[in-house]
C-alpha cells in the first residue's frame, strides 16, 4: 500500500464513523435508542424502594446512610401530607421532560428524558405522611455512571419545595 493509501483508508474509516455516531444522536431520541426499558423493580414496599446495583448512577433515601455515594436524604415536609404531596407534584409538573407514569396518593413514578440524547432516568417518590418525609429514589437506567444527575434532580427538587431556586 502506498504512502497515503492507509491514511485515505483511515480517514474514510474516521468519517464513517462520525456519522454513524451523528446519526446515532440525532435520531436516538426519537427511536428511544438511548431511553432502555422501564425495570420490573419499581415500587415501594415495607418502607424501602428495592436496592439498587453496584452502579454509582442512583440514589435513593431508602439506600443505607453509611452509603454516601447513594444515600440522599428524604424529602422533609412539616404540615399537611397531602399538601407537601401536592406541592411535589407541582414541582414535578413543571421539570422539563418529566412524564408521570403512575401516581397513587401516596407514590410516584416519574420518567425524565435527558435533552440531547433522550437517555431515561426512573424517579419514584413515596409518602410517608407519619414520619413527615417523601421518600425520593432516581436512577439512570442505562450506563454506569451518571454524572451527579440524578443527585442534582432530588436536590433541585428539594430547594423547589422550599421555594428557593436550585
Amino acid at each position: 500500500m502506498t504512502g497515503g493509501g492507509w491514511r485515505r483508508r483511515a480517514a474514510v474509516a474516521l468519517a464513517a464513523a462520525v456519522l454513524v455516531a451523528a446519526a446515532a444522536a440525532l435520531a436516538g431520541p426519537a427511536v428511544g435508542l438511548f431511553s432502555g426499558s422501564r425495570p420490573a423493580s419499581l415500587g415501594f414496599a415495607g418502607g424501602r424502594f428495592a436496592p439498587g446495583d453496584w452502579r454509582p448512577n442512583w440514589v435513593s433515601s431508602t439506600a443505607a446512610r453509611d452509603d454516601a455515594g447513594h444515600y440522599v436524604a428524604p424529602l422533609a415536609f412539616a404540615g399537611d401530607p397531602s399538601a407537601a404531596w401536592a406541592a411535589l407534584e407541582a414541582a414535578l409538573a413543571a421539570m422539563p421532560r418529566a412524564s408521570v407514569v403512575t401516581r397513587t396518593p401516596a407514590y410516584l413514578h416519574v420518567e425524565f428524558a435527558s435533552k440531547g440524547l433522550g437517555f431515561v432516568d426512573d424517579a419514584e417518590f413515596a409518602l410517608d405522611g407519619a414520619a413527615g418525609v417523601i421518600h425520593v429514589k432516581s436512577a439512570a437506567r442505562l450506563g454506569i455512571r451518571d454524572f451527579s444527575v440524578n443527585r442534582d434532580r432530588v436536590e433541585a427538587i428539594r430547594a423547589a419545595l422550599a421555594g428557593r431556586p436550585a
